[in-house]
């Protein structure tokens, strides 16, 4: 895994193979951050990172001067970013280690973009874009992105804007207006 642009940039981070979320490739960040630097100035940004497994997307941002806070359940994972973040010196994101289901409901901070890359088994991802949309924890004109494997169609969401498909890897991107 490496870091593609910014401050960090090509920066390699070593994830061994049996970590246990898998990181976004590089091919759809690269494509996605493309797309997002049309639309946002990254210096400006408050970034959360829900499942935040390797920390790959929390990296991106933070290189690019965005403030991330990153949630993830898996206690080796937390650590593994704690570690990163400690050896790369960013200091521009804070970890937190909890359910996202339980800490979303009980988030009062307003978030520029808000980024989930929920393991692909979880059973109930066409519940998370509800779940984000009520906490009210987007500010106005501010992007709810989903990465999800391609059997998921959110198209009817209110607020859906696009979908964006890189390879396997497909991107719902959802809009407060």
């Amino acid at each position: 895994m490496r870091i593609i642009s910014g401050q960090y940039k090509g920066r390699h981070i070593p994830v061994r193979k049996n970590f246990p979320s898998r990181p976004t490739t590089d091919f759809a960040k690269e494509n996605l951050f493309n797309v997002l630097a049309n639309y946002f100035d990254f210096e400006d940004l408050l970034v959360l990172d829900l499942f935040a497994g390797t920390g790959s997307i929390s990296y991106e941002f933070a290189s690019r001067g965005a403030q991330v806070d990153c949630i993830e359940k898996d206690s080796r994972s937390v650590e593994f970013i704690k570690r990163t973040v400690q050896n790369l010196k960013i200091e521009n994101i804070n970890v937190r280690q909890g359910d996202v289901f339980k800490l979303i409901r009980k988030q009062n901070k307003k978030y520029n973009l808000v980024f989930a890359d929920p393991p692909y088994h979880l059973t109930n991802i066409e519940e998370i874009p509800d779940l984000i949309m009520k906490s009210e924890i987007i500010s106005k004109e501010g992007w709810f992105i989903l990465e999800h494997p391609g059997k998921y169609k959110f198209a009817d969401q209110p607020m859906f804007r696009e979908l964006r498909k890189y390879g396997s890897v497909h991107f719902s991107i959802f809009e407060i207006k």
